[in-house]
């Protein structure tokens, strides 16, 4: 019953679509007093459930909801202080709340990586509602190495796709398009 399998608490009910004209929000951490809070002044795009082990999940969801906005979109306007990077050696700095373990934005500091000038983010740390939709399912296979059991995985890509979102074990073909392309023209072999 692929109905049965939760995915994520803002994805298991439904996607929403996004609000039109809409022109971004806050992301406020899960603690009680002094949340830390940032500020995103635009859309965010490429929004999806990633199963990788790195992406923050609430608590019970197999899968994150990430999306990006542009770097210099996003600023962090309350309790800075409470931030710090869970994995300095990772590609993507995720800066999480040391209080919450929420995870507020990740900052490709790489100008060389594809994705550099992207931060990422949970729009689900948001009050606010219109933020872009998930569009697909990243990294499904990497669920086994958070504990889900291999037998469930025919299940979870059935509920997925009930649920309109496309199960991928990297990311979209147009993403793992844009990443070849970097790496095409960084060589020389594509010419921009």
């Amino acid at each position: 019953m692929a109905e049965n399998i939760s995915i994520h608490p803002k994805i298991d009910s439904g996607i929403q679509p996004a609000a039109k004209n809409f022109t971004g929000g806050v992301l406020v951490c899960k603690c009680a007093t002094e949340p830390v809070e940032v500020a995103v002044k635009t859309q965010s795009a490429h929004n999806h459930a990633c199963g990788c082990t790195k992406c923050w999940k609430p608590k019970g969801a197999l899968f994150s909801m990430v999306a990006v906005v542009p770097r210099d979109k996003l600023s962090v306007t309350a309790n800075a202080n409470k931030l710090a990077v869970v994995d300095s050696n990772a590609a993507i700095q995720r800066h999480a709340c040391k209080a919450c373990g929420a995870h507020m934005y990740g900052r490709i500091e790489n100008p060389k990586h594809p994705f550099y000038g992207l931060d990422f983010i949970h729009t689900e740390l948001s009050p606010q509602s219109g933020w872009s939709p998930p569009e697909f399912a990243a990294f499904v296979s990497s669920i086994i190495e958070s504990g889900t059991n291999p037998a469930q995985m025919g299940a979870v890509r059935a509920r997925l796709r009930e649920l309109g979102l496309e199960p991928y074990d990297c990311l979209s073909p147009a993403l793992m398009d844009f990443i070849a392309t970097h790496a095409a023209k960084a060589s020389g072999v594509l010419r921009a």
